[in-house]
């Protein structure tokens, strides 16, 4: 029976373990990815660029792969971070792989205490923020619910032009001081340098690299595969090589040096967007444009085919509306008066006879 309940227990124990784990979010970062933890070539970038890419959180564990006896990995402080001293460090750890439980918010810095290691570039500095699992507090009640006022309808929209680009174009030197070299490691440096850069139409990669010892070459995703550069679209043998992006879509680069591509001195990046202001296309006008079939009106002064007088068109007439005989004229009273004197005649004629 006391068996048995102790079973019960340690699967009680596991499942919590197993919940508080989950409940803290703890991720695993291996340092360099593939790269390790050596000596970098080109100074520093590659772990500073590693790091510019990872969220960092209390309880996570970093991972420092190195060989035993030819690296080690020390905490320091900031102080010794920048002097690369690693006479007083926090902890230090000998026998690689190291895993290192980031127990604290803020900076932690870590060097190679191996003579000029940290000195050309075997240094790491990150910054851990604090735990987020507890939940965002709710409100204690729920804001009372308010009745939206009446919204005018809104006109329709007006179209507008493109809007400009959100940034000029930009120039990114292809692994900063590194340069266009063969890492080591692999292609991990200039995978961790291309990401989380936002590629662009118009902008420029700059590769510096030794005349002679490399060159750049973009290529089509199956040489970039393959490592083949026998039918690359462009090859640069001069440094530094300025490359502007003029596509967007998927770009590929390699050295076509042998074995240089397979250990990796390959960058694949995606360019997106344009940096180019769009011109807007006028919109077309809304008036009508005049038919050049269409019959011009009749001429008023157009002349007569049987004269070759002008003649003035008749304008029709209204008919006025029928009125009262027009008054008598003046002159027929005046007619009237003066055969009064006859007609008196005529009787007086009349009665003598």
């Amino acid at each position: 029976m006391t068996r048995k309940s102790n079973m019960v227990i340690f699967m009680i124990l596991a499942v919590f373990a197993t919940a508080l784990q989950s409940s803290l979010g703890q991720n695993t970062y291996v340092v360099g990815d593939a790269l390790g933890w050596l000596v970098p070539p080109g100074g520093d970038v590659a772990y500073r660029t590693w790091a510019s890419s990872k969220t960092f959180t209390v309880g996570d564990v970093l991972v420092f792969n190195f060989t035993t006896g030819v690296h080690d990995v020390a905490e320091v402080n900031k102080a010794d971070f920048d002097s690369c001293r690693g006479t007083s460090p926090i902890s230090i750890s000998t026998n690689g792989p190291t895993n290192i439980t980031l127990r604290s918010a803020g900076e932690h810095f870590f060097i190679c205490t191996f003579t000029r290691h940290c000195d050309v570039g075997q240094k790491l500095a990150i910054n851990v923020l604090a735990s987020s699992t507890s939940p965002a507090p709710q409100p204690a009640t729920p804001p009372p619910e308010t009745t939206p006022s009446p919204v005018a309808t809104p006109a329709p929209p007006v179209a507008t032009p493109a809007p400009s680009p959100s940034r000029p174009p930009m120039t990114y030197t292809v692994g900063d001081s590194l340069g266009w070299v063969v890492p080591p490691g692999g292609p991990i440096a200039y995978e961790t340098w291309a990401r989380g850069k936002n590629f662009m139409v118009g902008d420029i990669l700059v590769f510096n690299f030794t005349s002679g010892a490399h060159n750049v070459a973009e290529v089509r995703r199956a040489g970039f595969d393959s490592c083949n550069g026998s039918s690359a679209i462009t090859t640069i043998t001069t440094s530094p090589a300025r490359i502007t992006l003029s596509t967007a879509g998927e770009h590929f680069y390699i050295c076509t040096f042998p074995q240089h591509c397979p250990i990796g001195q390959k960058l694949a990046i995606n360019v997106t967007g344009t940096n180019a202001p769009t011109r807007p296309t006028p919109p077309s006008s809304s008036a009508p444009t005049p038919s050049s079939t269409a019959t011009p009106p009749p001429s008023t002064n157009s002349p007569s085919p049987s004269s070759g007088s002008p003649t003035t068109p008749s304008t029709p007439t209204t008919p006025s509306p029928v009125t009262g005989p027009p008054p008598p004229d003046s002159s027929a009273s005046s007619f009237g008066v003066a055969a009064l004197p006859f007609s008196l005649l005529s009787i007086a004629l009349a009665f003598l006879y």
